[in-house]
């Protein structure tokens, strides 16, 4: 059974970084997923797919994993660079603009 500690992403529907700040610990599925033949759904008999545990901190998610015996990976989270204009976003409304705006 691996696990894989990782920070999440933010979200398509975020702006900010709110509700990306803790760390998560996934259990990699053991099996695949089945098609069910009446419904169409998919299924699978593996419950440990179904386990996303959630951590403060990443010490936390590695010490949990430690006292109970789990192998993990931890995935580093890229950082993202800063996009910081001189004047921000009002410049593209400023009057003293010396070419013509673009958009």
């Amino acid at each position: 059974m691996r696990a894989r500690i990782y920070q999440p992403a933010r979200t398509a529907m975020q702006s900010g970084t709110a509700k990306a700040n803790g760390w998560v610990l996934e259990f990699a599925p053991a099996t695949g997923r089945e098609m069910d033949p009446l419904m169409g759904w998919t299924s699978s008999d593996d419950t440990q797919a179904q386990v996303r545990l959630t951590f403060e901190t990443r010490a936390a998610a590695v010490a949990y994993a430690g006292s109970n015996n789990i192998d993990f990976d931890v995935v580093e989270p890229k950082l993202r660079k800063p996009i910081i204009r001189q004047r921000g976003y009002g410049e593209n409304f400023a009057t003293d603009r010396k070419g013509a705006w673009t958009h």
